[in-house]
């Protein structure tokens, strides 16, 4: 019989939202085997991950038809994290309704906003009032234990499962490749890899100017290095706003490892001249989808 003591334990990984939330879907696919933890908003898996509470996150990046998740982008400047993977999933969103229910029952549905968005075109067609809730499996959750017979919820066929509901109609959305981009986050860096097909995250300020940005952005492509995002905030630290003249953040992706010398001169090209910059992660890049 196996010694209990020698097992390695089951790895933490934290997602926001109840069970059957798709970032815990992610989560699961991300970490096969992991114990997932639940948390009720962004701000609480950083700071689990932070306080040694779980040993991983999964977090929501982007959505390929509702577009960037920006609060987990201003958080992960706000706590030092390492980005080290990413995960993309297929979403295929779900009408449930508690058993007994019909379509035509239903006056009203729950959902997260880009959730209603995404099957905005759906949710038109049957008639049905859409109310904003603060996550998918919440909404499912919400209508199942209130036992509400003319509201429905937009969440996953797994959710309908937790919570005893009924599937009135699969995969509502609006556009079939409606897929989310998940980043997984550590404590630690992993080391880089040239080996494998890698991804670079980084972000950085520049001084105000014309054309500021161009530089940058040529230090990539004159190393022949694919951009794969770009993404750009407000900078909350800087103190040279004015009514005219906005300063921002630039959150940018680039295929290719920190490993590579090419990287590393491109950073440190953009170094010479940004008046900040931080490595997010580098980390392998996910070139399927679950």
């Amino acid at each position: 019989m196996a010694d209990p003591s020698s097992q390695v334990p089951l790895l933490r990984v934290a997602y926001q939202g109840v069970p059957g939330a798709y970032s815990q879907l992610a989560a699961e696919r991300a970490y096969p085997n992991c114990e997932a933890v639940p948390c009720e908003q962004f701000e609480t898996v950083f700071e689990a991950v932070e306080k040694g509470l779980v040993d991983r996150a999964v977090l929501p990046i982007e959505n390929s038809l509702g577009g960037s998740i920006h609060r987990n982008y201003d958080l992960m400047l706000r706590h030092r994290l390492h980005i080290v993977g990413e995960i993309k999933v297929v979403i295929r969103h779900c009408l449930l309704a508690n058993h007994g229910v019909t379509l035509e029952d239903l006056k009203r549905v729950l959902s997260h906003p880009q959730a209603l968005a995404q099957c905005e075109n759906t949710l038109t067609k049957f008639g049905l009032i859409r109310e904003v809730a603060d996550d998918t499996a919440g909404s499912a959750q919400y209508i199942a234990n209130h036992q509400l017979k003319d509201a429905g919820a937009v969440a996953s066929a797994t959710a309908a499962k937790i919570y005893g509901l009924n599937v009135l109609a699969e995969n509502i959305q609006d556009y079939s490749n409606n897929i989310t981009r998940f980043l997984m986050l550590a404590r630690e860096p992993i080391t880089p890899s040239a080996i494998r097909p890698f991804k670079t995250s980084i972000v950085f300020a520049l001084d105000e100017g014309p054309g500021a940005l161009f530089p940058a952005l040529a230090a990539f492509s004159l190393r022949q290095i694919n951009l794969t995002k770009i993404e750009s905030r407000p900078n909350r630290a800087s103190k040279n706003g004015s009514l005219k003249c906005f300063n921002y953040l630039f959150y940018l992706d680039f295929e290719a490892s920190m490993e590579d010398k090419a990287a590393q001169n491109a950073v440190r090209n953009i170094e010479e001249f940004a008046s900040s910059l931080r490595i997010l992660g580098s980390y392998p890049s996910d070139i399927g989808m679950s």
